[in-house]
């Protein structure tokens, strides 16, 4: 499981440099985070991505300081939904990589401020800034 985490977490990094400072996830845990390496057992996310969490009532500032950080990464915020953010990042080599930070918590439990939230990572696999092929036009109704 501690490859697949590494792996996950490997997809914040911006640089080969930074690559070597990051012997371990912790590295990637930022003020007022602390490190889920089981992502709160929630939604298969265990092993798949890198997760964080904080009391619920902090998350959303969370959020944003990581999207701070990973802009200052050079990730840019492409888009998303609520709770959802999808970041892009030129490869040197042409192409973009992906990756997506997802909040959640457990629905199962009450919601308040000092329930747990989480901050989930993953890298969006491929190449997303590939030109995706032109829709074949619709052929003309027969006569």
């Amino acid at each position: 499981m501690k490859i697949v985490m590494m792996a996950a977490a490997a997809a914040l990094l911006a640089t080969p440099a930074m690559a070597q400072d990051a012997a371990s996830p912790e590295n990637l845990v930022l003020p007022g985070a602390t490190l889920a390496p089981d992502c709160g057992n929630l939604y298969g996310l265990a092993g798949r991505a890198f997760c964080v969490s904080a009391p619920l009532a902090g998350i959303g500032a969370l959020a944003d300081a990581y999207v701070a950080d990973l802009q200052s990464k050079g990730w840019i915020p492409a888009g998303g939904e609520d709770n959802r953010v999808v970041f892009v990042r030129r490869r040197d080599t042409g192409g973009c990589d992906g990756l997506q930070m997802q909040a959640f918590y457990d629905t199962s439990r009450p919601a308040g401020p000092d329930a747990i939230g989480y901050l989930g990572f993953g890298p969006i696999p491929g190449n997303v800034c590939s030109d995706q092929p032109a829709a074949a036009p619709t052929p003309a109704p027969a006569q």
